[in-house]
C-alpha cells in the first residue's frame, strides 16, 4: 500500500526561503510584508508543495477564513464585477468571500448584515444602501467593516473606500453643461427610503450652480425597470434632453427605451453612465461615463479588510478619484424635433 505523503509545514517554507515563520505566515495571507516577499514565499510555497489546512488553522486563530461581501444589488453589473474580483483579492489572501445581494433593499441589507455577523465572517465589506442606518454603528464595534462607496454614519469601521461624488457628479454635469444642456434627468437607484445619499444631494447643489434644470427620478438597476422608468421620462411632452445615469446598468435601459421610442444616441437625446463598465464600451455609440477606476478599489478594500481582521487598529479612509471616460453616447441637444430613427444598440 502507498504510503500518504507527509503535509508540508510552515517551518519547511520559512527555512527554504530564510524568513521566520511568522513572516512566512504573513506573506501566506499578503500582509504586512512586501509583495517581493509575498511572490518569494508564496514561489517557494508552490514548490514544496505547501498547502494550509483549514480547519487547523480555523482552530487555532478562532477565525473561519470568510469575509462578508454584502452588495447593494447584484443586478448592477458592475457590482458584479466589483464581488467577483474582491472574492479574487481574498482568496489569494487564503480568505473565502460569503457573497450576499440586498437586492436594492435597505431593510434586507440590514438583516444579511446582521446574519453575516451571527456567521461569524472574519469581516465585512460592504457598499451600503443605507449608510445612516444606526445598525452599523452596533455591528462595527463587533467584526472589521470596510465599506465602499460613502460612510457608514457614527459607526467606526475598520476602513473606507469613498467615492468623491461631489467631484464625480461635477465632471458629469459639466460636461453636459458645457455641451449646451440646460434640461437634465438624473436616474439614481437611491430609493425614497434613503434620500440622504452624497451623490444625489450634490447634484441639486451642482445644478443650481451650473444653472441646470435636473429632474431626479428613482429606478432600480434591473434592466426592465430601468428601461421603463427611462421611457416614461423620455415619453413626456417636454422631455430632457440628457439622462445622467448613477450606474452604467441603468444606462443601458436608457439606450434600450431610447431605442423603442426612436430617438437617436446622441443626437436626440445624450446619455451618461456613472461606473464605466466594460460593457459600455460595446454599446453603440460607446458610453459617456465616470471612471472609479475598479480595479483599485478592489485592492483597497481586500488590503483594508486583511488587516482590519489581523489586529490593526488603525483606521484608514481612501478616497477614490473619477475621471471622465468620453465615449460618443454625448452631444449637444437637438435643435429641432426628434429623428424616427435610432442607432442605440449593442455593438
Amino acid at each position: 500500500m502507498a504510503r500518504a505523503s507527509k503535509r508540508v509545514t510552515i517551518r519547511e517554507v520559512a527555512e527554504a526561503t530564510g524568513l521566520s515563520q511568522a513572516a512566512v505566515s504573513y506573506a501566506l495571507r499578503g500582509i504586512q510584508v512586501s509583495e517581493e516577499t509575498v511572490e518569494r514565499v508564496r514561489r517557494a510555497a508552490a514548490e514544496l508543495g505547501y498547502e494550509a489546512h483549514p480547519m487547523a488553522r480555523a482552530l487555532a486563530s478562532g477565525r473561519t477564513s470568510m469575509v462578508g461581501v454584502l452588495c447593494g444589488s447584484l443586478e448592477d453589473l458592475w457590482q458584479q464585477q466589483l464581488a467577483v474580483a474582491i472574492g479574487r483579492a481574498l482568496l489569494d489572501r487564503d480568505q473565502y468571500a460569503l457573497i450576499l445581494d440586498a437586492g436594492g433593499d435597505a431593510d434586507r441589507e440590514l438583516r444579511l448584515a446582521r446574519q453575516l455577523h451571527d456567521q461569524r465572517v472574519d469581516g465585512l465589506i460592504v457598499s451600503p444602501l443605507d449608510p445612516s442606518a444606526g445598525l452599523w454603528g452596533e455591528l462595527a464595534e463587533k467584526m472589521p467593516i470596510v465599506t465602499i462607496g460613502d460612510s457608514l454614519r457614527d459607526a467606526p469601521t475598520a476602513g473606507e473606500v469613498l467615492f468623491d461624488n461631489r467631484a464625480g457628479v461635477t465632471l458629469a454635469l459639466e460636461h453636459l453643461r458645457d455641451l449646451g444642456h440646460r434640461r437634465v434627468a438624473v436616474l439614481t437607484p437611491t430609493q425614497p427610503s434613503t434620500p440622504d445619499r452624497p451623490a444625489d444631494v450634490h447634484v441639486s447643489a451642482e445644478a443650481e450652480r451650473l444653472g441646470l434644470r435636473v429632474q431626479i427620478v428613482a429606478s432600480q438597476h434591473a434592466l426592465p425597470v430601468a428601461t421603463e422608468t427611462a421611457r416614461g421620462i423620455l415619453s413626456e411632452a417636454d422631455r430632457p434632453t440628457a439622462l445622467f445615469c448613477f450606474s452604467d446598468s441603468i444606462a443601458y435601459g436608457a439606450y434600450a427605451a431610447a431605442g423603442r421610442l426612436g430617438l437617436r444616441i446622441p443626437a436626440d437625446l445624450s446619455v451618461m453612465g456613472y461606473d464605466s463598465h466594460p460593457v459600455s464600451g460595446l454599446l453603440s455609440p460607446a458610453l459617456t461615463t465616470v471612471d472609479w477606476n475598479t480595479q483599485a478599489i478592489v485592492r483597497a478594500a481586500a488590503r483594508l479588510v486583511m488587516a482590519a481582521i489581523e489586529g490593526e487598529s488603525h483606521r484608514r479612509r481612501i478616497v477614490q478619484k473619477p475621471v471622465l471616460s468620453a465615449g460618443a453616447s454625448t452631444g449637444p441637444p437637438a435643435a429641432g424635433p426628434p429623428a424616427a430613427a435610432s442607432s442605440a444598440v449593442l455593438g
